[in-house]
């Protein structure tokens, strides 16, 4: 089965016709999806500008992440969510085009990023030093805001490309 028959397949799904025809649906929908990614760059934004040593350097590492990290995983999960209604009503519209696979590759690089830094911070402390920032965390900080910038920027921009 090509690409082109499985879109046309998801578009003639009753799911697909029934969210296309109810016309609340897809601006709700797409203002969820807006209001997850504010929450998701917003906790992301503040915790690794902690972990760049920029934000809340009087607050523990470990307790500004294990804060944040939950909102940004749960953004994340409505984003894929809504992500999905999305491309569900408007398959044609979202899977030819090549700034919606940038923005996933983005979205997947991100969270892997997001993911690996906060990780040791997220296990149970052992009874030790102080929480430091990891040897490149601040570098690595830095590079997710700048992802989550341009996912942002490419959710956006999907409106104007094919």
């Amino acid at each position: 089965m090509s690409a082109s028959e499985i879109i046309s397949w998801i578009y003639a799904t009753p799911m697909s016709t029934a969210i296309r025809d109810v016309l609340w649906v897809i601006p709700t929908v797409q203002s969820v999806h807006i209001i997850a990614i504010t929450v998701l760059f917003g906790s992301a934004l503040v915790s690794d500008l902690r972990l760049a040593g920029l934000f809340a350097s009087d607050e523990p590492l470990r307790s500004v992440v294990r804060r944040y990290y939950p909102w940004m995983r749960n953004a994340l999960l409505v984003l894929l969510l809504t992500g999905l209604v999305l491309v569900i009503a408007e398959p044609d519209r979202v899977l030819k085009n090549s700034t919606f696979w940038i923005k996933m590759g983005l979205v997947v690089c991100a969270f892997a990023i997001t993911r690996l830094l906060r990780r040791p911070l997220l296990r149970p402390a052992l009874a030790g030093p102080a929480d430091e920032e990891p040897g490149l965390g601040k570098a690595a900080a830095w590079l997710s805001i700048g992802l989550w910038c341009v996912v942002i920027f490419c959710g956006r921009w999907i409106a104007y490309t094919i």
